[in-house]
Order: C-alpha cells, then sequence, then structure tokens
C-alpha cells in the first residue's frame, strides 16, 4: 500500500522545483500514447504489465500516474450497470480515487521506488529485492471492493538484480485484476525477459510548445520556452532544472566566452569558471558540465549535418557555423566531446577542484578551435 509522505524524507522520484506526477494534472505532447492505451482498455484486453519509455523529463511518470488514477476510477464489469466507453484518461480532481492517490492513501495502489534506509538515514541507491516482496504481499490481498489494483514502478531501472528477478516472476504469473506500470529511462537495463512480458508505450520528446505549456501548468516562469527547450533536449524535467538554475543565463555566457575562439578571453573563462563551481554550486557545476556536452554536440551534429539547430541564445548559429561547417570539423568535435566527458567523469571521481575541471576542458576546446582554423 502506498504510505503517506512524511516530510523529512525526500521522494525519489519527484523533480526539484516541480510538482510531484501525482499531482500534475496536465500532460502535453503524448496524445498518441494516452489513445493507445485507451484502445486497448476498449478491447477489453488490457495488458497487465506496460512499459513507458523516453528520455527523461518527458512525463512518463506523469502519464503512469494519470493511468493508474484512471484504472482505479473507472467502473469495471459489464451487464446493466456498464458504464459508456471512456473518451480520455481524465479523472475529476474531485473523484474520491484521485484525492486518495494526491494523498498517497489509496489502498489499491502500490508505488514501487526507492526506498528510504533508516540506519543510514538516506535515500537506498537501489530498488531492492525487500520491496518488490512487499509489492507481491500486497497484490496477495483482496482488493477492498474486489475492484482493480495497480502499482507503478519508478523508475525500473533502478532495480537490482534480485529485484528485476522478483518483479519478472509476478509479470510471467500476473495476479488477476493487476496492472502494473514500469516507468523507464533506459529500457536496454531492463531484463529482455521483463521487456517481453510488457507492452510499451513510447514517449518523444515534447516540442518548444509542449514544454511551455508543461512548465506554465507546473507554475514555473517559462521565459524563453523555445531556448529551454533546446537545451533541455525536448525534457519538461530538464527545462525545470536549466530554468532553476537560470540556465539559459549561464548557457549564454559560455557561448559569449567560446565565440572569443581561437583566442580565448581567460579572464571571461576564470570569471565563467568562479561562477560555475563556488562554494554551494554543486548543481550549477553539474549543469556547466552538462551544458558544454550540448554544446559540442550541437557543433557536431551541425557539421554533420551541414544544418544549424535553432538557436538556444543569441550569437550561438553564428558560431556553430563557424566552428563546424563540415564534416571533418564535426568529427573533430565529437571525439573531443567523447575525450571531455571521460575527463569530467575522471575529474569528478578524484575530486578535482572544479574551477580546475571546467577551465581544462574549455582550454581543450579552445586548442581544438585553434587546429580548425590553422587548416
Amino acid at each position: 500500500m502506498a504510505q503517506p509522505a512524511q516530510d523529512d524524507i525526500p521522494e525519489p522520484d519527484r523533480v526539484e522545483g516541480a510538482p510531484h506526477p501525482r499531482e500534475t494534472r496536465a500532460l502535453f505532447g503524448h496524445e498518441r500514447a494516452e489513445a493507445e492505451f485507451l484502445d486497448a482498455f476498449r478491447s477489453g484486453r488490457l495488458h497487465h504489465g506496460w512499459l513507458i519509455t523516453g528520455p527523461l523529463g518527458v512525463g512518463k511518470a506523469t502519464l503512469a500516474w494519470r493511468i493508474a488514477r484512471f484504472l482505479l476510477a473507472t467502473p469495471s464489469g459489464g451487464g446493466l450497470l456498464a458504464a459508456p466507453e471512456p473518451a480520455s484518461l481524465e479523472v475529476d480532481p474531485d473523484h474520491p480515487v484521485a484525492r486518495r492517490m494526491a494523498a498517497l492513501a489509496e489502498g489499491r495502489l502500490f508505488l514501487l521506488r526507492r526506498a528510504w534506509d533508516e540506519k543510514a538515514k538516506r535515500l537506498k541507491t537501489q530498488i531492492t529485492v525487500e520491496e518488490v516482496r512487499r509489492m507481491k504481499s500486497f497484490f496477495a490481498l483482496s482488493a477492498a471492493d474486489g475492484g482493480r489494483r495497480v502499482a507503478i514502478v519508478d523508475p525500473a531501472d533502478e532495480m537490482n538484480a534480485s529485484a528485476a528477478n522478483a518483479l519478472l516472476k509476478l509479470l510471467e504469473e500476473p495476479p488477476e485484476g493487476v496492472t502494473i506500470l514500469l516507468v523507464c529511462h533506459q529500457p536496454s537495463r531492463l531484463l529482455p525477459t521483463i521487456r517481453s512480458r510488457c507492452r510499451e508505450l513510447r514517449l518523444a520528446p515534447l516540442s518548444p510548445d509542449d514544454v511551455g505549456r508543461a512548465l506554465t501548468a507546473a507554475g514555473i516562469d517559462v521565459g524563453d520556452p523555445g531556448a529551454l527547450a533546446e537545451l533541455a533536449g525536448g525534457s519538461a524535467g530538464e527545462a525545470i532544472r536549466v530554468a532553476n538554475l537560470d540556465g539559459v543565463r549561464l548557457y549564454a555566457a559560455l557561448v559569449a566566452l567560446l565565440s572569443t575562439l581561437p583566442r580565448l578571453d581567460r579572464a571571461k573563462l576564470v570569471a565563467l569558471a568562479d561562477a560555475a563551481s563556488g562554494r554551494g554550486a554543486e548543481a550549477q557545476f553539474d549543469l556547466m558540465l552538462m551544458l558544454i556536452d550540448l554544446f559540442l554536440a550541437r557543433l557536431a551534429r551541425a557539421g554533420t549535418l551541414r544544418l544549424l539547430p535553432p538557436e538556444a541564445v543569441p550569437g550561438e548559429a553564428e558560431l556553430i557555423a563557424r566552428l563546424a561547417p563540415d564534416f571533418a570539423a564535426a568529427r573533430l568535435w565529437a571525439d573531443l566531446a567523447q575525450s571531455l566527458g571521460n575527463r569530467a567523469r575522471r575529474g569528478r571521481a578524484v575530486n578535482l577542484d572544479p574551477a580546475a575541471l571546467l577551465m581544462d576542458m574549455v582550454l581543450r576546446i579552445d586548442e581544438t578551435a585553434g587546429q580548425l582554423a590553422s587548416r
């Protein structure tokens, strides 16, 4: 049974600064996936396992909660009391099931996610077999009204091997009236046998308009939804992180610095490294690493396709056109992106000074720009 939330225990499936998926009423950009599930529901042959896949932050968990709310609020059975076929997954927020789910008090819902480690006083790093056994015991109990029961696994990627094998047994012999919804960011990390026993709903990255609508619905000041969508790769969850950390301004500062290539402005480099790596700036440091990787990926893609991406910040398009004019340049930037990614991982593993790591990465970019300029 879903346990009441405790203020002092963080929720592992919540994006900081955003409503939890159970609190998110609207889902944008995934009408096709909703229609596919509704078609299966109306057919009377609803699959017991559903794998909801797609990039991080595009709405997979919101869809899982939306489906669970729909299943638990929609009457089952036929005959004279049969309800008309539903036209959507929408459930009135005042419906008793919707209210209970919002409060994590719905007795027919099981939420499988990383548990709190009471001894270590932190969230566990994986979903363990003990949690899956709790879910199995939950299913062994009769539903209060004999209706449907639903489990949400969020995310399924975080199950350890023992938990995955225990879940597989449930999928192989599913209890009557049970639907298991697996939220999954990287399906390749799941057992092939788990994937084969689930029907997949694949969600695509969101359009800039849908990113903007999702952020507005979450009560977040959108600013420039186009810029956020470009930097977040069509992920509303990532867009929230970028927006909360003033990532558009940070990316604009990075582009302004790199516009001085191949004669890098060292004073600007030091100022940017200090701003993104000072005390208490761990989140900004992580974001800057992501933005550097993103910029290099946009360079490589533009040079390969000979097509400029939509400009995320002023001056970016001109810079990309200058640094990645052809496939040969794109290859250099792609190789550098891989090298710097490895460098960042090693640097973080040995606790290298963040400012030094950032400056070293940008100087490597400067070297590569110099090679291209001398061709």
